[in-house]
């Protein structure tokens, strides 16, 4: 949770670092929608943009999540058969990422209409309040909260340079 935000030129700039051939115009959808949703929620932006970009693949896909399911953060999707969730349109799927983030990060209600089908299956709310503890929980992976944080760290590094 936290309202820590850089200025979509960063986010833009590191992501197209690793991916250039991105569909720049999806991109710039994406970052507003991200910094739109992040702060109605009152989510932490920098995080959920660089869970966007793990779970994607910076917007590659390449697993069972595939880009028209408009499924940002692998919401569902949990082997062969069970490709995860799609969303009508980009802005459902964000706000989906986002409202199934700040269920793991806090026990705040949400404050927008929830589109997220699988909100009421985290239980605890607030079980997880930090990055580290998605390993095991968002994913089944025990290094994905060091890899969040590697990635993090990467996008706070890339607006120095």
């Amino acid at each position: 949770m936290g309202s820590r935000c850089l200025p979509a030129e960063d986010w833009t700039r590191f992501f197209l670092e690793e991916n250039p051939a991105a569909d720049q115009a999806k991109l710039a959808r994406l970052c507003a929608l991200y910094r739109e949703e992040c702060a109605r929620e009152g989510v932490n932006a920098d995080v959920a943009f660089v869970q966007m970009c793990l779970e994607t693949g910076f917007l590659r896909y390449g697993g069972l999540v595939t880009a028209d399911m408009n499924n940002f953060c692998g919401l569902g999707s949990i082997g062969p058969g069970q490709p995860g969730h799609a969303f009508p349109d980009e802005q459902t799927g964000v706000r989906a990422h986002v409202q199934h983030l700040k269920g793991y990060a806090t026990a705040e209600p949400l404050c927008g209409e929830l589109v997220d089908p699988r909100y009421r299956w985290i239980q605890p709310k607030g079980k997880s309040p930090d990055i580290a503890g998605l390993a095991g929980t968002w994913a089944a992976d025990p290094a994905y909260g060091e890899k969040l944080a590697a990635l993090l760290d990467r996008l706070y590094r890339s607006r120095a340079q």
